[in-house]
């Protein structure tokens, strides 16, 4: 008897650390005698959907072990969410028609909020039609917001990018605010939590470091108030640094940028937060300011990811597969935080049902009294995920990464007409 192949499948936005994820899904993959092949969706879900599935018995130790230090997602990713079974049935029947022809009986989705929706519901439909499929849900999101787990892989890298970009930043608009520019922002993504934002606050290393100001989602803005505290740290420390949550909203829940368009999962388009604060400061206190958008600069910056969130994100990956071969399904794993000064963590796992679709945001004890800055307790949960350097190998002065061959196996069905 054959044994089981594994689909697995990148998605929504990449991260510096995904690929180790695959990277651990693979090696765990190739050690066990419980599994077959590792077929990858090209391009997320809908590499299922199109029956376009890479074969990564084709690809050779070396370049698999080199997924660990390449960014972005190796394997395209997608913004693609299934709707219920209700409204389109054909979608999940589409998925398990190609997973019976290609002899697929476990799915690892890698992925944030609605790539753990997903696998939940495919989990579900193939328990109803008589061909159960083992549904692994793998972490993976910048943005920390999934719930039951202490920290997502991806979030650790990004915070210290974001962290050491303060730093440095700070030192430069320190040494020109004398005659030159008095205000700096930065935005940083987070669309309802804040965690992105809040890392900068590792940059301070003494009183009256930046950043100065931090805005979170959790924290209504007030422009009037908002301006107040831009113009006291001007006057106290001559210049000020700030840190924004491209998801910055008014008390109303507006948000203070959105464009009207929205994204493959339903979600507001967001971006323009920082030059909106610098119009607002520019024409109200009348200083000198320049902004930043670190975009996908902060999710990419392997070069400088922290040793700890690769080493969870290649352990999330493993557990799948060790998971899987021990007959879990309808779990996503995740990482456990051990009680004590030094900071341990473990693999665990949570019931996919309890995380679909649930956000966990900054809470109230990690967020100064003023809503502008990160208490103490905040700091001792963010300090330990950015420590640590896993830097890639260099060559000819730049890093060495990987480009698979992503060599597609023959399609055995008819082609599938999207909904």
């Amino acid at each position: 008897m054959s044994k089981a192949n594994i689909f697995y499948a990148q998605s929504g936005g990449v991260t510096s650390v995904i690929n180790a994820s695959a990277c651990g899904v693979i090696e765990a993959a190739r050690r066990s005698r419980a599994v077959g092949r590792v077929l990858v969706g090209q391009n997320g879900i809908l590499g299922a959907l199109n029956e376009e599935l890479i074969d990564t018995a084709l690809e050779s130790k070396r370049d698999i072990a080199m997924l660990r230090h390449t960014p972005s997602g190796a394997f395209g990713s997608c913004r693609y969410k299934l709707k219920s079974v209700e409204a389109n049935r054909l979608e999940y029947e589409r998925l398990i028609a190609v997973f019976r022809a290609h002899d697929i009986g476990y799915f690892f989705y890698n992925g944030g909020g609605d790539s753990q929706d997903t696998a939940n519901k495919v989990a579900q439909f193939s328990q109803d039609v008589g061909y159960p499929v083992q549904c692994i849900g793998i972490p993976k999101t910048v943005d920390n917001d999934l719930p039951f787990t202490d920290t997502c892989p991806g979030f650790g890298s990004v915070a210290k990018y974001v962290a050491v970009a303060t730093e440095e930043a700070g030192l430069d608009v320190a040494s020109m605010a004398a005659s030159s520019t008095k205000v700096f922002v930065l935005e940083v993504m987070g669309r309802h939590a804040g965690w992105i934002a809040a890392a900068a606050a590792l940059a301070a290393k003494s009183k009256g470091d930046p950043p100065h100001i931090i805005i979170l989602p959790e924290v209504a803005f007030d422009p009037a108030r908002f301006l107040q505290k831009v113009a006291q740290t001007v006057a106290k420390e001559g210049y000020c640094v700030i840190v924004a949550s491209e998801g910055a909203q008014f008390e109303d829940g507006r948000f203070l940028a959105a464009s009207s368009g929205v994204d493959a999962f339903g979600h507001a388009q967001l971006g323009g937060v920082a030059p909106t604060l610098v119009e607002m400061i520019k024409a109200k206190l009348g200083y000198k300011c320049h902004w930043a958008v670190s975009d996908y600069l902060q999710r990419a910056a392997r070069h400088i990811a922290s040793a700890v969130d690769v080493a969870q994100a290649y352990a999330v990956g493993e557990a799948a597969v060790n998971l899987a071969v021990a007959g879990e399904s309808g779990v996503m794993v995740t990482i456990e935080r051990q009680a004590g000064i030094r900071y341990r963590w473990r693999v665990g796992k949570v019931a996919l049902s309890r995380v679909a679709n649930v956000e966990r945001k900054m809470p109230k004890s990690f967020i100064t009294r003023d809503g502008y800055g990160i208490t103490a307790a905040g700091l001792n949960y963010l300090k330990p995920l950015i420590q640590g350097e896993d830097y890639p190998p260099y060559k000819e002065g730049l890093p060495e990464y990987v480009r698979l061959k992503n060599q597609l196996v023959p399609k055995k069905l008819p082609k599938f007409k999207m909904p």
